[in-house]
Protein backbone atom coordinates (compact mmCIF):
# COMPACT_ATOMS: atom_id res chain seq x y z
CA UNK A 1 0.00 0.00 0.00
CA UNK A 2 1.23 3.85 -0.91
CA UNK A 3 1.36 6.44 1.85
CA UNK A 4 1.72 10.23 0.77
CA UNK A 5 3.18 11.63 3.34
CA UNK A 6 2.69 16.03 2.74
CA UNK A 7 5.71 17.45 4.57
CA UNK A 8 4.71 21.25 3.00
CA UNK A 9 6.37 22.56 0.30
CA UNK A 10 7.27 26.86 -0.08
CA UNK A 11 9.40 27.97 -3.25
CA UNK A 12 9.32 30.54 -5.60
CA UNK A 13 6.60 29.36 -8.08
CA UNK A 14 4.11 28.28 -5.27
CA UNK A 15 2.91 27.48 -1.71
CA UNK A 16 1.58 24.19 -0.45
CA UNK A 17 1.67 24.99 3.37
CA UNK A 18 -1.60 25.15 4.89
CA UNK A 19 -4.04 26.59 4.96
CA UNK A 20 -2.92 26.47 1.24
CA UNK A 21 -2.82 22.75 -0.34
CA UNK A 22 0.10 22.41 -2.70
CA UNK A 23 0.03 20.61 -5.91
CA UNK A 24 2.41 17.70 -5.44
CA UNK A 25 0.17 15.25 -2.88
CA UNK A 26 -2.56 15.80 -5.37
CA UNK A 27 -1.01 15.36 -8.83
CA UNK A 28 0.51 12.27 -6.88
CA UNK A 29 -2.92 11.07 -5.29
CA UNK A 30 -4.50 11.38 -8.73
CA UNK A 31 -1.88 8.82 -10.06
CA UNK A 32 -1.86 5.94 -6.96
CA UNK A 33 -5.45 6.94 -4.90
CA UNK A 34 -3.37 6.26 -2.20
CA UNK A 35 -4.21 7.03 1.78
CA UNK A 36 -3.23 10.94 2.54
CA UNK A 37 -1.21 11.76 6.00
CA UNK A 38 0.28 15.58 6.97
CA UNK A 39 3.65 15.62 8.98
CA UNK A 40 1.52 16.72 11.52
CA UNK A 41 -0.46 13.30 11.40
CA UNK A 42 3.34 11.64 11.99
CA UNK A 43 4.20 14.32 14.61
CA UNK A 44 1.00 13.17 16.87
CA UNK A 45 1.71 9.57 16.28
CA UNK A 46 4.88 10.04 17.91
CA UNK A 47 3.64 11.76 21.17
CA UNK A 48 1.95 8.17 21.43
CA UNK A 49 -1.00 9.94 22.91
CA UNK A 50 0.59 12.90 25.23
CA UNK A 51 -0.37 15.84 23.60
CA UNK A 52 -0.96 17.69 26.36
CA UNK A 53 -3.34 20.95 26.55
CA UNK A 54 -2.25 24.14 25.98
CA UNK A 55 -2.54 27.74 26.65
CA UNK A 56 -1.33 28.43 22.97
CA UNK A 57 -2.05 26.11 19.76
CA UNK A 58 0.91 23.86 18.67
CA UNK A 59 0.98 24.21 15.12
CA UNK A 60 3.24 21.23 15.33
CA UNK A 61 -0.33 18.79 15.30
CA UNK A 62 -2.40 21.02 14.26
CA UNK A 63 -3.16 19.94 10.72
CA UNK A 64 -4.18 16.68 11.55
CA UNK A 65 -5.90 14.20 8.53
CA UNK A 66 -9.26 12.41 8.81
CA UNK A 67 -6.92 9.73 9.04
CA UNK A 68 -4.86 10.24 12.17
CA UNK A 69 -6.70 7.91 14.25
CA UNK A 70 -5.93 5.58 11.65
CA UNK A 71 -2.56 6.31 11.25
CA UNK A 72 -0.81 2.73 13.46
CA UNK A 73 -3.00 0.91 11.07
CA UNK A 74 -1.87 2.60 7.65
CA UNK A 75 1.86 2.55 8.90
CA UNK A 76 1.83 -1.16 9.83
CA UNK A 77 0.52 -1.93 5.73
CA UNK A 78 2.36 0.90 4.30
CA UNK A 79 4.76 -0.68 0.92
CA UNK A 80 6.07 2.57 0.12
CA UNK A 81 5.49 6.07 1.50
CA UNK A 82 6.12 8.93 -0.93
CA UNK A 83 7.48 12.27 1.05
CA UNK A 84 6.93 15.42 -0.35
CA UNK A 85 8.84 18.26 1.46
CA UNK A 86 11.39 21.20 0.37
CA UNK A 87 11.02 24.70 1.37
CA UNK A 88 12.79 27.11 -0.90
CA UNK A 89 11.40 30.60 -0.01
CA UNK A 90 10.97 30.10 3.88
CA UNK A 91 8.81 32.09 6.19
CA UNK A 92 6.96 32.29 9.01
CA UNK A 93 3.54 30.42 9.27
CA UNK A 94 0.84 31.23 11.15
CA UNK A 95 -0.44 27.60 11.81
CA UNK A 96 1.81 25.14 10.37
CA UNK A 97 5.59 24.17 10.59
CA UNK A 98 6.87 22.62 7.51
CA UNK A 99 8.75 18.78 8.11
CA UNK A 100 12.76 18.87 7.88
CA UNK A 101 14.58 16.01 6.20
CA UNK A 102 16.02 15.70 9.76
CA UNK A 103 12.77 15.27 11.33
CA UNK A 104 11.10 12.96 8.66
CA UNK A 105 14.57 11.20 8.85
CA UNK A 106 14.10 10.86 12.58
CA UNK A 107 10.19 10.01 12.77
CA UNK A 108 10.49 7.12 9.90
CA UNK A 109 13.58 5.67 11.61
CA UNK A 110 12.02 2.33 12.61
CA UNK A 111 9.71 1.76 9.80
CA UNK A 112 11.00 -0.67 7.07
CA UNK A 113 8.89 0.59 4.42
CA UNK A 114 10.43 2.03 0.85
CA UNK A 115 10.87 6.10 1.66
CA UNK A 116 10.81 7.79 -1.91
CA UNK A 117 11.45 11.55 -1.24
CA UNK A 118 9.74 14.03 -4.14
CA UNK A 119 8.92 17.43 -4.53
CA UNK A 120 11.70 20.60 -3.91
CA UNK A 121 13.58 18.62 -1.42
CA UNK A 122 15.00 16.96 -4.22
CA UNK A 123 17.08 20.13 -4.70
CA UNK A 124 17.73 21.22 -0.96
CA UNK A 125 15.23 22.80 1.31
CA UNK A 126 15.71 25.63 4.05
CA UNK A 127 13.57 26.69 7.07
CA UNK A 128 13.82 29.73 8.97
CA UNK A 129 14.86 32.65 6.89
CA UNK A 130 17.81 30.75 5.69
CA UNK A 131 19.13 29.77 9.18
CA UNK A 132 18.68 26.41 8.11
CA UNK A 133 19.85 24.37 5.08
CA UNK A 134 19.75 21.26 4.37
CA UNK A 135 21.23 19.47 1.71
CA UNK A 136 21.65 15.95 3.17
CA UNK A 137 19.56 13.25 2.05
CA UNK A 138 18.34 10.85 5.26
CA UNK A 139 18.34 7.35 3.77
CA UNK A 140 15.34 8.15 0.64
CA UNK A 141 15.09 7.05 -2.20
CA UNK A 142 14.46 10.21 -4.80
CA UNK A 143 12.25 10.59 -7.69
CA UNK A 144 10.87 13.76 -9.02
CA UNK A 145 7.67 12.88 -10.15
CA UNK A 146 7.65 15.42 -12.88
CA UNK A 147 4.47 14.96 -14.70
CA UNK A 148 3.92 16.80 -17.53
CA UNK A 149 0.63 19.11 -18.44
CA UNK A 150 -0.75 16.37 -20.41
CA UNK A 151 -0.33 14.09 -17.56
CA UNK A 152 -1.66 16.71 -15.50
CA UNK A 153 -4.64 17.29 -17.20
CA UNK A 154 -6.27 13.99 -16.06
CA UNK A 155 -3.92 13.51 -12.63
CA UNK A 156 -4.98 16.77 -11.49
CA UNK A 157 -8.69 16.17 -11.38
CA UNK A 158 -8.82 12.64 -10.14
CA UNK A 159 -6.78 14.10 -7.62
CA UNK A 160 -9.06 16.84 -6.63
CA UNK A 161 -10.59 13.86 -4.57
CA UNK A 162 -7.64 14.36 -1.91
CA UNK A 163 -9.49 17.13 0.02
CA UNK A 164 -11.87 14.09 1.19
CA UNK A 165 -9.25 13.30 3.75
CA UNK A 166 -8.89 16.63 4.78
CA UNK A 167 -10.97 17.95 7.89
CA UNK A 168 -10.15 21.89 7.85
CA UNK A 169 -10.42 24.29 5.24
CA UNK A 170 -7.78 24.46 2.37
CA UNK A 171 -6.84 26.93 -0.26
CA UNK A 172 -6.27 25.34 -3.09
CA UNK A 173 -3.09 26.75 -4.98
CA UNK A 174 -3.90 25.63 -9.21
CA UNK A 175 -0.97 25.52 -11.59
CA UNK A 176 -0.77 27.83 -14.28
CA UNK A 177 2.80 27.51 -15.63
CA UNK A 178 5.93 26.78 -15.39
CA UNK A 179 9.55 27.93 -16.16
CA UNK A 180 10.23 31.65 -15.87
CA UNK A 181 10.33 34.55 -18.67
CA UNK A 182 13.71 35.84 -17.37
CA UNK A 183 16.21 34.60 -19.15
CA UNK A 184 18.35 32.89 -17.80
CA UNK A 185 16.66 33.87 -14.70
CA UNK A 186 17.54 35.45 -11.70
CA UNK A 187 20.93 34.13 -10.12
CA UNK A 188 19.16 32.74 -6.58
CA UNK A 189 16.29 31.08 -8.19
CA UNK A 190 15.81 27.57 -8.63
CA UNK A 191 12.73 27.92 -10.83
CA UNK A 192 14.98 27.76 -14.35
CA UNK A 193 16.54 24.91 -13.10
CA UNK A 194 13.86 22.99 -12.28
CA UNK A 195 11.19 23.94 -15.12
CA UNK A 196 11.13 24.77 -19.07
CA UNK A 197 9.02 27.70 -19.90
CA UNK A 198 5.42 26.75 -20.74
CA UNK A 199 2.04 27.74 -20.02
CA UNK A 200 -1.07 25.19 -18.66
CA UNK A 201 -3.80 25.04 -20.99
CA UNK A 202 -7.10 27.20 -19.92
CA UNK A 203 -9.41 24.68 -19.95
CA UNK A 204 -7.04 21.67 -18.20
CA UNK A 205 -7.43 24.69 -15.42
CA UNK A 206 -11.05 24.86 -15.62
CA UNK A 207 -11.67 21.59 -15.23
CA UNK A 208 -9.70 20.51 -12.05
CA UNK A 209 -11.17 23.83 -10.58
CA UNK A 210 -14.14 22.28 -11.42
CA UNK A 211 -13.24 18.80 -9.42
CA UNK A 212 -12.43 20.61 -6.15
CA UNK A 213 -15.58 23.28 -6.76
CA UNK A 214 -17.96 19.91 -6.50
CA UNK A 215 -16.48 18.43 -3.24
CA UNK A 216 -17.46 22.01 -2.31
CA UNK A 217 -14.19 23.94 -2.43
CA UNK A 218 -14.68 27.72 -2.88
CA UNK A 219 -10.84 29.15 -1.95
CA UNK A 220 -8.60 29.38 -4.44
CA UNK A 221 -5.19 30.64 -5.75
CA UNK A 222 -3.91 31.07 -9.48
CA UNK A 223 -0.19 29.97 -8.30
CA UNK A 224 2.08 27.81 -9.32
CA UNK A 225 4.06 30.22 -11.73
CA UNK A 226 6.91 32.67 -12.46
CA UNK A 227 4.31 35.82 -13.50
CA UNK A 228 0.61 35.58 -13.61
CA UNK A 229 0.81 38.31 -15.95
CA UNK A 230 3.07 36.48 -18.70
CA UNK A 231 -0.15 33.63 -19.04
CA UNK A 232 -1.18 33.61 -22.38
CA UNK A 233 -5.11 34.21 -22.04
CA UNK A 234 -4.83 35.71 -18.64
CA UNK A 235 -8.15 37.66 -19.12
CA UNK A 236 -10.02 34.91 -20.97
CA UNK A 237 -9.15 32.66 -17.70
CA UNK A 238 -10.34 35.07 -15.26
CA UNK A 239 -13.58 35.53 -17.49
CA UNK A 240 -14.28 31.86 -17.88
CA UNK A 241 -13.94 31.53 -13.85
CA UNK A 242 -16.11 33.69 -13.30
CA UNK A 243 -18.84 32.76 -15.22
CA UNK A 244 -17.92 28.96 -14.12
CA UNK A 245 -18.05 29.31 -10.52
CA UNK A 246 -19.66 32.67 -9.60
CA UNK A 247 -19.51 32.10 -5.78
CA UNK A 248 -15.92 31.74 -4.99
CA UNK A 249 -14.88 33.10 -1.80
CA UNK A 250 -11.25 33.41 -2.81
CA UNK A 251 -10.13 34.15 -6.06
CA UNK A 252 -6.19 35.61 -5.86
CA UNK A 253 -2.99 35.51 -7.99
CA UNK A 254 0.52 35.14 -6.85
CA UNK A 255 3.56 36.51 -8.59
CA UNK A 256 4.31 39.19 -11.15
CA UNK A 257 6.80 40.62 -12.64
CA UNK A 258 6.26 44.75 -13.42
CA UNK A 259 8.00 44.19 -16.61
CA UNK A 260 4.48 42.85 -17.82
CA UNK A 261 2.20 45.61 -15.68
CA UNK A 262 2.99 48.42 -17.35
CA UNK A 263 2.12 47.53 -20.99
CA UNK A 264 -1.44 48.48 -22.38
CA UNK A 265 -2.05 44.76 -21.93
CA UNK A 266 -0.45 44.60 -18.51
CA UNK A 267 -3.24 47.76 -18.01
CA UNK A 268 -5.97 45.63 -19.40
CA UNK A 269 -5.02 42.53 -17.16
CA UNK A 270 -5.05 44.75 -14.09
CA UNK A 271 -8.31 46.03 -14.68
CA UNK A 272 -9.84 42.64 -15.16
CA UNK A 273 -7.77 41.18 -11.95
CA UNK A 274 -9.87 43.98 -9.93
CA UNK A 275 -13.27 43.11 -11.73
CA UNK A 276 -12.84 39.12 -11.46
CA UNK A 277 -11.04 38.15 -8.34
CA UNK A 278 -11.61 38.66 -4.73
CA UNK A 279 -10.47 41.49 -2.56
CA UNK A 280 -7.26 41.68 -0.31
CA UNK A 281 -5.73 39.94 -3.52
CA UNK A 282 -1.78 40.59 -4.04
CA UNK A 283 0.30 41.28 -6.85
CA UNK A 284 4.10 39.91 -5.47
CA UNK A 285 6.73 41.61 -6.81
CA UNK A 286 10.32 40.00 -6.81
CA UNK A 287 12.03 42.96 -7.18
CA UNK A 288 15.21 41.91 -4.32
CA UNK A 289 16.52 45.19 -4.67
CA UNK A 290 16.77 49.10 -5.82
CA UNK A 291 20.34 49.10 -6.12
CA UNK A 292 21.17 48.89 -9.80
CA UNK A 293 24.84 47.21 -9.23
CA UNK A 294 22.90 44.52 -7.52
CA UNK A 295 20.28 44.16 -10.05
CA UNK A 296 23.11 44.04 -13.00
CA UNK A 297 25.24 41.62 -11.11
CA UNK A 298 22.16 38.90 -10.10
CA UNK A 299 20.10 39.56 -13.69
CA UNK A 300 17.13 41.04 -11.79
CA UNK A 301 13.85 41.19 -13.57
CA UNK A 302 13.37 45.26 -13.60
CA UNK A 303 14.91 48.44 -12.56
CA UNK A 304 13.94 50.34 -9.89
CA UNK A 305 11.52 53.67 -12.17
CA UNK A 306 9.89 50.45 -13.75
CA UNK A 307 8.74 49.09 -10.64
CA UNK A 308 7.19 52.72 -9.69
CA UNK A 309 5.72 52.74 -12.28
CA UNK A 310 4.11 49.12 -11.89
CA UNK A 311 3.36 49.98 -8.73
CA UNK A 312 1.62 53.43 -9.52
CA UNK A 313 -0.75 51.38 -12.12
CA UNK A 314 -1.65 48.84 -9.69
CA UNK A 315 -2.63 51.47 -7.03
CA UNK A 316 -4.56 53.25 -9.75
CA UNK A 317 -6.91 50.24 -10.40
CA UNK A 318 -6.67 48.34 -7.48
CA UNK A 319 -6.93 50.59 -4.44
CA UNK A 320 -9.87 51.09 -3.85
CA UNK A 321 -11.50 48.95 -0.87
CA UNK A 322 -12.97 45.69 -1.43
CA UNK A 323 -16.49 44.28 0.24
CA UNK A 324 -14.02 42.13 2.77
CA UNK A 325 -12.44 45.92 4.01
CA UNK A 326 -8.90 45.62 2.27
CA UNK A 327 -7.89 47.08 -0.97
CA UNK A 328 -8.89 45.08 -4.16
CA UNK A 329 -5.42 44.91 -5.52
CA UNK A 330 -1.96 45.92 -4.51
CA UNK A 331 1.50 45.30 -5.36
CA UNK A 332 3.85 43.30 -2.75
CA UNK A 333 7.73 43.48 -3.06
CA UNK A 334 10.13 40.87 -1.98
CA UNK A 335 13.54 42.12 -0.28
CA UNK A 336 16.14 39.82 -0.65
CA UNK A 337 19.86 40.03 1.11
CA UNK A 338 22.43 38.47 0.06
CA UNK A 339 22.81 39.02 -3.22
CA UNK A 340 26.32 39.76 -5.14
CA UNK A 341 27.38 43.31 -5.38
CA UNK A 342 25.65 43.81 -1.91
CA UNK A 343 26.56 47.04 0.32
CA UNK A 344 25.61 49.81 2.38
CA UNK A 345 24.24 51.76 -0.64
CA UNK A 346 22.08 48.81 -1.00
CA UNK A 347 20.09 49.50 1.73
CA UNK A 348 20.20 53.05 0.91
CA UNK A 349 18.80 52.29 -2.41
CA UNK A 350 16.00 50.38 -0.83
CA UNK A 351 15.14 52.69 1.71
CA UNK A 352 15.16 55.67 -0.92
CA UNK A 353 12.68 53.67 -3.44
CA UNK A 354 9.99 52.89 -0.43
CA UNK A 355 10.22 55.80 0.89
CA UNK A 356 9.29 57.36 -2.22
CA UNK A 357 6.07 55.35 -2.38
CA UNK A 358 4.94 56.21 1.23
CA UNK A 359 5.36 59.50 0.28
CA UNK A 360 3.63 59.81 -2.87
CA UNK A 361 0.59 57.80 -0.92
CA UNK A 362 1.54 54.20 -3.38
CA UNK A 363 0.33 51.56 -1.13
CA UNK A 364 2.51 48.13 -0.97
CA UNK A 365 0.31 45.15 0.73
CA UNK A 366 3.32 43.65 2.32
CA UNK A 367 7.07 43.61 2.08
CA UNK A 368 8.85 40.40 2.17
CA UNK A 369 12.52 40.45 3.41
CA UNK A 370 15.09 37.39 3.94
CA UNK A 371 18.55 36.06 3.57
CA UNK A 372 18.69 34.37 0.13
CA UNK A 373 19.28 30.57 0.01
CA UNK A 374 21.80 29.63 -2.33
CA UNK A 375 21.01 26.34 -3.77
CA UNK A 376 23.30 24.82 -5.94
CA UNK A 377 23.33 24.92 -9.48
CA UNK A 378 21.94 28.58 -9.45
CA UNK A 379 24.60 30.82 -11.04
CA UNK A 380 24.50 32.95 -7.84
CA UNK A 381 25.90 29.22 -6.36
CA UNK A 382 28.16 29.21 -8.93
CA UNK A 383 29.34 32.77 -8.86
CA UNK A 384 29.97 34.08 -5.35
CA UNK A 385 28.07 31.25 -3.19
CA UNK A 386 27.51 32.78 0.68
CA UNK A 387 29.91 35.65 0.36
CA UNK A 388 28.21 38.21 0.76
CA UNK A 389 25.58 36.77 3.05
CA UNK A 390 28.81 36.40 4.98
CA UNK A 391 30.15 40.28 4.99
CA UNK A 392 27.26 42.05 5.67
CA UNK A 393 24.77 39.72 7.80
CA UNK A 394 26.15 41.77 10.56
CA UNK A 395 24.13 44.86 9.15
CA UNK A 396 20.59 42.73 8.37
CA UNK A 397 18.84 42.67 11.90
CA UNK A 398 19.61 47.05 11.34
CA UNK A 399 17.92 47.16 7.78
CA UNK A 400 15.21 45.15 8.19
CA UNK A 401 14.28 46.94 11.25
CA UNK A 402 14.28 50.03 9.52
CA UNK A 403 12.11 49.02 6.69
CA UNK A 404 9.84 47.52 9.36
CA UNK A 405 9.39 50.70 11.37
CA UNK A 406 9.94 53.25 8.58
CA UNK A 407 8.15 51.87 6.02
CA UNK A 408 5.93 48.99 7.04
CA UNK A 409 4.02 50.55 10.29
CA UNK A 410 3.27 53.88 8.67
CA UNK A 411 1.92 51.86 5.40
CA UNK A 412 0.17 49.88 7.14
CA UNK A 413 -1.68 52.64 9.39
CA UNK A 414 -2.34 54.15 5.92
CA UNK A 415 -3.56 51.07 4.59
CA UNK A 416 -6.33 50.48 7.03
CA UNK A 417 -6.58 52.97 9.38
CA UNK A 418 -7.95 52.79 13.21
CA UNK A 419 -11.31 52.05 12.72
CA UNK A 420 -11.47 50.13 9.78
CA UNK A 421 -13.79 47.07 9.43
CA UNK A 422 -12.65 43.60 8.17
CA UNK A 423 -15.20 41.27 7.16
CA UNK A 424 -14.71 37.19 6.90
CA UNK A 425 -11.33 37.01 9.37
CA UNK A 426 -11.02 33.09 9.86
CA UNK A 427 -9.85 32.20 13.80
CA UNK A 428 -6.59 29.81 13.58
CA UNK A 429 -5.25 29.80 17.05
CA UNK A 430 -4.85 30.63 20.23
CA UNK A 431 -1.86 31.99 22.58
CA UNK A 432 -2.79 32.41 25.90
CA UNK A 433 -6.37 34.56 26.09
CA UNK A 434 -5.70 35.79 22.08
CA UNK A 435 -6.61 34.65 19.17
CA UNK A 436 -4.79 35.10 16.16
CA UNK A 437 -6.45 35.04 12.52
CA UNK A 438 -6.35 36.49 9.02
CA UNK A 439 -8.78 37.01 5.62
CA UNK A 440 -8.16 33.72 3.18
CA UNK A 441 -5.94 34.72 0.23
CA UNK A 442 -2.31 35.73 -1.03
CA UNK A 443 -0.01 36.97 2.18
CA UNK A 444 -3.01 37.76 4.02
CA UNK A 445 -2.64 40.10 7.07
CA UNK A 446 -2.56 38.47 10.94
CA UNK A 447 -5.51 39.98 13.23
CA UNK A 448 -4.69 39.35 16.82
CA UNK A 449 -7.91 39.55 18.86
CA UNK A 450 -7.91 40.23 23.03
CA UNK A 451 -10.17 37.45 23.29
CA UNK A 452 -10.60 33.52 23.10
CA UNK A 453 -12.54 32.90 20.34
CA UNK A 454 -13.96 29.88 18.42
CA UNK A 455 -11.13 28.39 15.98
CA UNK A 456 -12.00 28.24 12.14
CA UNK A 457 -14.68 29.99 12.41
CA UNK A 458 -15.10 33.75 10.79
CA UNK A 459 -15.73 36.72 12.57
CA UNK A 460 -16.23 40.37 11.21
CA UNK A 461 -13.79 42.62 13.35
CA UNK A 462 -12.53 46.27 13.76
CA UNK A 463 -8.90 47.74 13.84
CA UNK A 464 -8.16 49.45 17.26
CA UNK A 465 -4.02 48.99 16.90
CA UNK A 466 -1.33 48.63 14.81
CA UNK A 467 2.00 46.48 15.02
CA UNK A 468 4.38 45.92 12.14
CA UNK A 469 3.15 43.36 9.96
CA UNK A 470 -0.24 43.32 11.81
CA UNK A 471 -2.84 44.15 13.90
CA UNK A 472 -5.50 44.34 17.28
CA UNK A 473 -8.83 44.02 16.42
CA UNK A 474 -12.22 43.71 18.34
CA UNK A 475 -15.28 42.19 17.53
CA UNK A 476 -17.59 44.37 15.12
Amino acid sequence: MITILDCYTDEPSGLGVPPFLGVYPRYIFGEHKSNYLTIDDLRFFNYEGKLKRKQKTDIKVYNLTKNYDEIRRILQHTTQMIIIAGVHTPGKYLSAVPGTLKEISSLLSDFKFKKTLTGPAVHGTAIEGGKFFEHTIHNFEIENYDYSFDQIKTLSVKGAEIIKQIPSLRVIEIETGRGCSNNPGCSFCTEPIKNKLEYRNNNDIIQEMEAFYKLGVRDFRLGKQACFYSLPNAEKLLDEINSKFPDLRTLHIDNVNPVFVVSETGKNLTKKIVETCSSGNIAAFGVESFDKDVISANNLNCTPELVHKAIKIINEYGKEKGENGMPKFLPGLNILFGLENESKKTHEENMKWLKKFLDEDLLLRRINIRQVNIFEGTPLYNSVGNKFLRKNKKYYWKWRNEIRQNIDLPMLKKLLPIGTILKDVRMEIHDGKTTFGRQLGTYPLIVGIEKKLELNKFYDVKIKNHYLRSVVAELV
